[in-house]
């Protein structure tokens, strides 16, 4: 069975109270954390070369016209964001736990940050194929809402406190969407 990530090069299905939603992927290649920091240490260094702008989403109006021709006037940003424990890294230095541990962390408190600051929480799922990766999917009202909730999260003490307390090294794939016109969520 291939990957979930691998089933979402082009479209994104998410169970969300027993309807399955569909939304039109906006970039066909997942941006990762790790992508984004290099990006950003590129453009920071003499000679690097400037960061790619960030994925666009949310409403059609919003979008370049090769992106909106299936958008939505009315639609979110959607992100859809899948982590995977490092399960080589169990039981080293401070990481103790497992998959298990990155659930407690989003149990506890992560979750709650992100509503804090203005995100939706769709949806969190433990994939079944691959029990070491979480999947779950946020909304915004927009990509500079989207941005403006991730800044005010990093900075937040309580996300840095959780973080020390559940240090748990994941590989993250994001995919930024917006709602195709004929979507039920919007």
């Amino acid at each position: 069975m291939k990957p979930l990530s691998a089933h979402l090069s082009r479209t994104a299905v998410a169970m969300l109270g027993g309807a399955v939603i569909a939304t039109v992927i906006s970039a066909a290649v997942p941006s990762t954390t790790s992508e984004a920091a290099a990006a950003q240490s590129a453009q920071n260094t003499p000679g690097g070369r400037p960061a790619p702008p960030p994925v666009p989403c949310g409403p059609q109006g919003q979008l370049p016209a090769t992106l909106s021709k299936n958008v939505d006037g009315k639609s979110r940003c959607f992100e859809l964001r899948i982590y995977t424990v490092d399960a080589s890294r169990v039981g080293t230095g401070n990481f103790k736990g497992g998959i298990n541990e990155l659930h407690q962390r989003f149990r506890e408190k992560e979750v709650a940050i992100f509503q804090k600051h203005g995100a939706e929480i769709l949806g969190v799922w433990q994939q079944m194929d691959n029990p070491n990766t979480l999947v779950w999917m946020l909304a915004y009202r927009d990509r500079a809402h989207r941005d403006d909730v991730w800044a005010k999260f990093g900075a937040d003490p309580e996300w840095t406190a959780l973080r020390t307390k559940y240090p748990v090294p994941v590989s993250a794939s994001t995919f930024m969407m917006s709602a195709a016109d004929y979507s039920p969520m919007k």
